[in-house]
């Protein structure tokens, strides 16, 4: 029988990279999973637990309760302040809350750590089977592996059927896999910024990144957890790669353009100022991610086909059910909307594209959150619009 642990209080001792055992537990809970996982790509992952966090109460029908589903280097805070625990603020902190689109007063958020993260879920960083933390030994996931075991965590919690699903990017591919899997399962579906699967490109910028961090000498085959030394050279190489992916041409050249970084000259070995930005960005990360989930995370990404072993991509999206709204970011290039297009025209239930107009690139979906909140409003407050394509409302392109 599945199970819903409740963290005990632990020393408070600073919180850096994975979370682990004997770190304070912030407002976490564990799901177990009973069993082993049996994986996609076969074998089998043992001793499954999911670090979540919930905000307001679950209906006596249970029939408000709400899912979000991060992305790659995101965790299950998604609203609340820095604390022990939890080193950096939610990340989609104006979205969840009393007034917000996902009115705590009104609906039950629920928001996992995916598996494969490092901040509470089992992953790399955890002890494995040997009783040492997995390192390289970590199985391959898939995206549907993941959400595999966030169904078990939605039965322990006794939601039968959620009144949302919403997710961007690696969330938005796990948010689709919900509603592909267990279309009975999912009654409103928001997807921003993601696709129906990984492109060449996409796996490309991945696959430079993982180059990276399997290039520092300190990852020795992903075996460095209490080795001394993390390989957080190569993971900010990473993290610089995709942080400019995550941007927006326009955007770097109006903040930054060629000014160098304070009284630094770049002639003289000093930086510029952009190159400073991705120094912050890849130092931010090394002090609250683990290299071996960001690989772990990455492939798993790179996997992502939601037609694979469905008869393809079309026949695949035929299977969603529920109401659907599918926005891009405008000035996404590493996720550009030709992508959630094929999505909308794809999913019968999906209104037309929308476009959130931002001149963040791919990181829009986080950072635009009053454009988020509307498509929330919209689908939480709509009556069940009809299936056909035909029945839409004028005025809806984008």
């Amino acid at each position: 029988m599945n199970t819903v642990l409740t963290p005990s209080q632990v020393p408070l001792p600073p919180a850096s990279g994975a979370w682990r055992e004997g770190d304070p537990p912030g407002r976490r809970r564990w799901y177990a999973r009973e069993g082993p996982l049996p994986l996609e790509a076969g074998g089998e992952l043992p001793g499954v637990r999911l670090a979540f966090e919930t905000w307001g109460q679950l209906a006596p029908d249970r029939s408000n309760a709400v899912l979000v589903l991060h992305a790659l280097t995101g965790d299950s805070h998604v609203a609340g302040p820095v604390e022990p625990g939890h080193p950096t603020p939610g990340w989609w902190d104006g979205l969840v809350g009393p007034g917000r689109a996902l009115d705590t007063d009104r609906w039950f958020v629920v928001a996992p750590n995916v598996l494969g993260g490092c901040q509470g879920s089992t992953g790399p960083s955890c002890a494995g089977p040997s009783g040492r933390p997995w390192g390289g030994d970590f199985p391959f996931l898939t995206q549907r592996d993941q959400v595999v075991a966030e169904a078990g965590l939605a039965d322990a919690l006794g939601i039968g059927r959620w009144a949302l699903v919403v997710g961007g990017s690696m969330g938005g591919m796990r948010a689709l896999e919900w509603a592909v899997a267990y279309p009975e399962r999912t009654d409103a579906l928001l997807l921003l910024a993601t696709t129906a699967a990984s492109s060449a490109e996409q796996i490309a910028w991945a696959d430079i990144q993982l180059h990276a961090v399997r290039s520092d000498p300190n990852w020795r085959g992903g075996h460095y957890h209490g080795a001394g030394s993390d390989p957080q050279a190569g993971l900010g190489l990473a993290r610089r790669i995709a942080h400019v992916t995550y941007r927006s041409e326009p955007e770097l050249q109006f903040r930054f353009g060629r000014l160098p970084q304070g009284e630094e000259d770049p002639w003289s070995g000093g930086r510029y100022q952009v190159g400073s930005y991705l120094d912050h960005h890849a130092a931010k990360l090394a002090r609250r991610f683990d290299a071996g989930s960001y690989v772990v995370l990455s492939e798993a990404m790179n996997s992502h086909d939601i037609g694979r072993g469905r008869g393809g991509v079309r026949s695949a999206l035929r299977r969603v059910t529920a109401r659907t709204l599918v926005a891009g970011v405008g000035s996404d290039r590493l996720y550009p909307p030709s992508q959630q297009a094929e999505l909308a025209a794809g999913i019968t239930a999906a209104d037309d594209l929308r476009v959130i107009e931002s001149p963040y690139g791919h990181d829009g979906f986080l950072i635009e959150v009053e454009q988020v909140a509307a498509l929330v409003r919209e689908l939480l407050h709509a009556d069940p619009p009809p299936t056909a394509r035909e029945s839409r409302r004028p005025g809806r392109r984008s």
